[in-house]
């Protein structure tokens, strides 16, 4: 009988601990430069979980093995209070 591969989704409170450091990193961190320096061990399938819903979200991009920050919460309040129309 074949294993299934179970996914471990990740507590909101591991989402925050990487998003903060990829905010606070001092330079682009690669995934796995990243993923070595979380406060807390993180399974490595979870992490990817996490960089896929970051990337998809809009909050970051990865770029030449780089991983980039790229979510702009000033602007995003600029556009909600604004009188944007969408369509």
């Amino acid at each position: 009988m074949q294993e299934q591969q179970r996914i471990h989704y990740p507590r909101l409170d591991t989402i925050l601990m990487v998003e903060e450091a990829i905010r606070d990193a001092k330079e682009y961190p690669s995934k796995r430069q990243l993923w070595l320096s979380l406060k807390r061990k993180v399974m490595y399938q979870t992490f990817n979980v996490i960089i896929s819903y970051l990337e998809e979200s809009g909050k970051i991009i990865q770029k030449n093995g780089k991983i980039i920050w790229i979510w702009n919460p000033e602007l995003a309040a600029k556009y909600r209070k604004s009188d944007l129309m969408v369509k």
